[in-house]
């Protein structure tokens, strides 16, 4: 299949990233580690840009920066350089950014996400550094807010402002680019997702080949999939009508679900760069060969392993690599039962029950799914109620073992499960009629009174073909 993209949507990302699990921030040794304290508890000369202050550049923020690009399948530049982008805005009270221009650090990459037609290629135009302004915190919506506090602590945090060229073609795919791209970033270990702000989306998007609008400062991929949503219905609302698309900077109000202008599009010139004079270029060529050795195994490589190794079936290996979190559960439970059928009960069933309760993998432990596993396999217990086990332990707490005890999940056979046959013939002669005048969807609804007898404990397959053998024995 092909998609053909019928409105001519054109999307490109500018991903704000913040290397939150550098100890210091990008210019001054201040903490990162400022979410839960007091506003403006993190700041020093430096990162307030007062007069006199001189910046020293984090070295590791550089290596982060590298080892990101070349995740990203990108080109390293031999010498890069920070510029001064001017402009005031409260949250930047030196009046400029530091920030990097015409030699960004990286820059020609490709990610590959699950497109609307298959396998689609996202090209990475350029990936550059740069400082992090303070916090706005409005008082009401930012349309009518009756005052804005500023909160500094944020400001000088290292980013990596990630720009895609406009190659995705609907609001889902941009999504999926949003969360491959954290994927690896995490798998990187150079941030962590969970923390507020740490991932920032400007999103522009086009329709018909017009010109396209900028959507600023989304703080989630199902935000970024929202407002894209409604941008492209916006335009293509305004076309139909015979208005014209302006290029400019919207918001997106999250509660109400609609983007609002904001001004128009600035461009590069408004900006006035100039280099940084209190920064020399610098020269990373000889950087890169050491860094690119210790990568870490990343999430399409983990993916083609986990087939290659354990032989699970793609789509297991996709679901289970989506999340190094999950990925390295999966395989600590891959050492101690069939890697195959872990992966069925990792990526099946115990990812369901963590995402219908909102949890992480890090609320169950490998143990307890282990001696789950081995309870069904070994025949124990029927998987039914390993799904049971894992909802109890999930809602209440408690132990596999003692759960089973507990709830009488031990397996059923013989005469019990004979009795429950016998019963549900008995109390359904419609079903057992329509059964034996060939509705195979009857015998089904039969299985389940089985199972609802047993509360769950017969083996669902044994109790079918035990009931076909009772109905050719006694009724037909």
């Amino acid at each position: 299949m092909v998609y053909e993209n019928p409105d001519g949507v054109m999307i490109g990302l500018e991903i704000h990233v913040q290397l939150n699990k550098l100890n210091t921030k990008l210019f001054c040794g201040c903490s990162t580690d400022y979410h839960n304290d007091e506003p403006n508890t993190h700041v020093c000369p430096v990162c307030m840009g007062l007069p006199g202050s001189l910046p020293v550049l984090n070295k590791k923020a550089v290596e982060y920066a590298i080892k990101i690009g070349l995740a990203m399948n990108c080109e390293i530049v031999e010498q890069t350089q920070f510029h001064r982008k001017n402009y005031y805005y409260p949250d930047l009270p030196k009046g400029f950014q530091t920030t990097q221009y015409d030699f960004p650090i990286v820059g020609n990459g490709t990610i590959v996400i699950d497109g609307e037609d298959g396998e689609h290629e996202v090209g990475i135009t350029r990936a550059h550094m740069e400082e992090d302004p303070g916090k706005l915190m409005h008082m009401g919506s930012i349309e009518k807010s009756k005052g804005t506090l500023i909160d500094y602590n944020r400001s000088g945090m290292a980013l990596v402002e990630i720009v895609t060229e406009p190659d995705m073609r609907s609001p889902k795919e941009a999504r999926r680019f949003l969360d491959k791209l954290r994927n690896i970033l995490e798998y990187l270990d150079v941030f962590n997702g969970d923390l507020e702000g740490s991932m920032r989306v400007d999103a522009n998007v086009s329709i018909g080949g017009g010109d396209r609008a900028e959507v600023k400062n989304i703080s989630s991929h199902k935000g970024a999939e929202r407002a894209l949503l409604y941008e492209i219905m916006r335009q293509k609302n305004l076309v139909r009508r015979g208005g014209t698309v302006v290029m400019e900077t919207r918001h997106f109000d999250e509660a109400r679900g609609v983007t609002i202008s904001m001004r128009t599009k600035e461009e590069e010139h408004d900006y006035r760069y100039f280099p940084e004079p209190d920064l020399v270029p610098m020269r990373v060529t000889d950087w890169v060969d050491g860094i690119r050795a210790v990568l870490p195994e990343l999430p399409d490589a983990r993916r083609a392993r986990f087939i290659s190794d354990y032989n699970v079936a793609d789509t297991h290996a996709k679901a289970l690599t989506s999340d190094i979190r999950v990925a390295d559960f999966y395989e600590s439970v891959a050492k101690e039962v069939d890697p195959v059928v872990a992966a069925a009960w990792v990526a099946d069933i115990l990812k369901g029950e963590l995402n219908y309760r909102d949890l992480g993998i890090n609320s169950f432990k490998v143990e307890d799914l282990v001696k789950i596993i081995n309870l069904v396999t070994s025949d124990k217990i029927t998987e039914k109620s390993g799904v049971d086990v894992i909802r109890t332990i999930l809602d209440d707490g408690g132990n596999p073992e003692e759960i089973v005890e507990k709830k009488g999940l031990v397996k059923v056979e013989g005469d019990i499960v004979s009795q429950a046959i016998s019963e549900s013939l008995d109390e359904n002669p419609e079903a057992l009629q329509d059964f034996l005048a060939g509705k195979e969807k009857s015998l089904n609804f039969l299985v389940g009174q089985v199972m609802k007898k047993t509360r769950g404990r017969a083996d669902a397959q044994s109790a079918r073909e035990l009931l076909i053998r009772e109905i050719d024995e006694k009724h037909r």
